[in-house]
């Protein structure tokens, strides 16, 4: 997929979490610095009714959201991490356990401690701003979403 504009992103993003399965999904989020993790993700929190502030877990790890209908939702960014049992360290084993969608930037920094991704997005700057994203799946669950996406 080619997102030109930030408006591509968002449709995305809608179509993606109006999909009954996307809500108990673990999906990573990869990219470059800059190349759109972190707009994909707040797209999607607003896309499943997210109202507030939408905040980068950059220092925080981890940003819990509960939409107004539905499972929970965490954020993870784990661009600072060093060493992938700081996620262990760090307590987030529990959130993995429960039910909800599961966002995580960086997910290679704790790649030992994951579990398997539903879907993997991965991002790409092109010339002119656009946004080459490539979805791939890794599970069941997460090629039903992707079967569903291509419908």
């Amino acid at each position: 997929m080619t997102w030109a504009r930030e408006a591509d992103t968002a449709a995305f993003a809608r179509r993606l979490a109006a999909l009954p399965g996307t809500r108990g999904a673990f999906i990573a989020l990869h990219g470059d610095l800059g190349a759109g993790k972190t707009a994909f993700a707040r797209h999607l929190l607003r896309a499943l009714g997210v109202r507030g502030r939408i905040k980068s877990p950059t220092y925080t790890v981890v940003e819990p959201y509960q939409p107004p209908r539905g499972l929970p939702v965490w954020h993870f960014d784990f661009y600072r991490f060093a060493d992938p049992r700081e996620w262990e360290d760090a307590g987030l084993r529990e959130p993995f356990a429960q039910a909800g969608l599961k966002l995580a930037e960086w997910p290679e920094k704790a790649a030992a401690a994951l579990p398997p991704a539903d879907l993997r997005l991965s991002i790409d700057v092109l010339a002119g701003g656009q946004r080459a994203a490539h979805i791939t799946a890794e599970t069941p669950l997460g090629r039903q979403l992707l079967e569903a996406l291509r419908a």
